[in-house]
C-alpha cells in the first residue's frame, strides 16, 4: 500500500510504503504522481519512506521503479530514502551513484530530518 506525504512543498512528492509494494501500487499512484510533477517542474524531488512494516516488491514493481528513475534520471534534484532496511539502505547507496542528482538515506527516526532537507 502506497500513502502520498502531506504537505510538501509543490516541487516535493513523497509517499509512505507499507506492506508489499504491488505493480498496481506504481501504475495507479506512484507514477501518474511523477508524470504530473514533471510535467510542471524540470527538476523534482523525491520522498520514500520504506517502514518496517514494509514486507516487499512485486518484481513488476521494482521493473517499474526502475524505468521511471530512468525516464527522468537527469530530473531528480534531491532523492531522499527513509528506512532501516539495510537490504533497501545499501542499494540506494550504490545505484544512486548513477543518479545524476542528491540522494540521502535516513533511517526511520529520521524521518522528519528527510523532509526538511528534500524541501530545501
Amino acid at each position: 500500500m502506497i500513502e502520498k506525504i502531506p504537505d510538501l512543498p509543490d516541487n516535493v512528492l513523497g509517499f509512505t510504503a507499507k506492506g508489499e509494494i504491488t505493480l498496481n501500487d506504481y501504475e495507479s499512484i506512484i507514477i501518474p504522481a511523477v508524470e504530473e510533477l514533471f510535467s510542471r517542474h524540470k527538476k523534482v524531488r523525491f520522498l520514500y519512506h520504506l517502514g518496517d512494516d514494509l514486507t516487499g516488491f512485486e518484481t513488476a514493481a521494482m521493473w517499474d521503479d526502475t524505468k521511471m528513475g530512468l525516464k527522468h534520471i537527469h530530473g531528480w534534484e534531491r532523492l531522499a530514502i527513509v528506512s532501516d532496511i539495510e537490504w533497501i539502505r545499501a542499494a540506494v547507496k550504490i545505484f544512486g551513484l548513477a543518479i545524476p542528482g542528491h540522494e540521502r538515506v535516513f533511517h526511520n527516526n529520521e524521518l522528519s530530518e528527510a523532509k526538511r532537507w528534500v524541501s530545501e
